[in-house]
This record gives C-alpha cells, structure tokens and sequence, in this order.
C-alpha cells in the first residue's frame, strides 16, 4: 500500500502486469509504455526474488496441494478482477481524480482478496509476483500459465466492465493521468 502512495505520482504506481495491462485497455496508457512497464515489472520482480532467496534463502521445494488448477484460475481471476477493477475507479476514473485515498483502497482490495482466496491460490493477483515467487522455488515455474493466464484474463475483463459502466472511450486519456502530467510540467525548475 505505502509503494502505491510513494510511487503513484510518479508511473501511476505500475507494480502489476496485470494492472498495466488493465490501464493500456480502458486507454490510459500507451502500447509502448505497457510494454515498458511489463518488462520493467518482470525485471523488478526477478531482481526482488533473487535478493530475497539471498537475504532469507530459497525455499525448499514447490509446496503440494489439493486444489486443482481451474480453482487456482478461477481465484486468480477474481482477485485479479476486483484488483483491476478497482484501481481504475480509484486511479484512472475522471470522477475521482485528484483522490488522496486511491493507495488505501488498492491496498485493502489486495488484503481483502488475500484473505478470500489466498489458501486456494495463493493471492498473487500479479504476474510478476507469480514469477518472483517461482525464482524463490516456492512454486512450479511451469505452472507459471495458469496465473498469467487467469490474471489477465481477469484484468481484461474489468477493464472492459469498467468502460461498459463509465461509458468512456477506450483511448480517452483520463483526468488523473492529465493532471499527473500538468502536474510534472508545473515543477519549478531547481538551479544546480
């Protein structure tokens, strides 16, 4: 919650793949920039799995579970879904631009979703998380499909909700992202 805080008003706070690519189909974000971002978030998520399997060690072996794999998709899908579906009301809706509490309600819709399904799936709801935890060895990497696959199918889903529910144009640029670029273009500029 506190890194959507810290680095929103920056990239829009772009930690999740599957957020990405959520914002790219409601408009608010170009096919270049979800490509960077994407390739960003796979190259952050590697790096923060290597220093953890360093600072903690790797994990021991893939844990075993009953759950089955359309379980895990289905999870995956719905937390995923209401993820994305709320950070484009709270972040990207031109009716709440200019919201100071966007990062809370992200935040607690990760927790919430989390604490719903995260025994069946494990509550990634983020592509790049799903490969972190892979490079730790706490997860089949080759079971890697079944999250991508379901988040973005998730995320894919809520982006068309919301522009069915907004009635918005799939490329108007949104408030919120106008007002993150009027404000970078205010900056006084600092003497060196």
């Amino acid at each position: 919650m506190a890194m959507i805080f810290a680095g929103g008003h920056i990239s829009g706070g772009h930690y999740n793949p599957a957020v990405t690519l959520g914002v790219w189909i409601r408009g608010a974000c170009s096919a270049l920039e979800a490509g960077f971002y994407l390739v960003a978030q796979v190259i952050g998520a590697i790096v923060a799995a290597l220093a953890a399997g360093f600072l903690l060690g790797h994990g021991s072996s893939p844990a075993t579970s009953t759950v089955t794999a359309a379980q895990v998709m289905l999870a995956e899908a719905l937390g995923t879904f209401a993820l994305v579906y709320t950070v484009l009301n709270v972040a990207t809706a031109p009716a709440t631009s200019g919201n100071s509490f966007y990062g809370l309600a992200i935040g607690f819709t990760v927790f919430a979703q989390a604490v719903a399904v995260g025994k069946i799936s494990g509550g990634a709801f983020n592509p790049a998380v799903a490969i972190g935890v892979a490079v730790l060895g706490l997860a089949n990497g080759a079971n890697l499909w079944i999250y991508w696959l379901s988040e973005f199918a998730g995320a894919g889903v809520a982006a068309l909700v919301f522009l069915a529910v907004n009635q918005e144009k799939p490329h108007e640029p949104s408030v919120a992202s106008h007002d993150r670029a009027q404000d970078q273009t205010n900056q006084p500029v600092r003497a060196v």
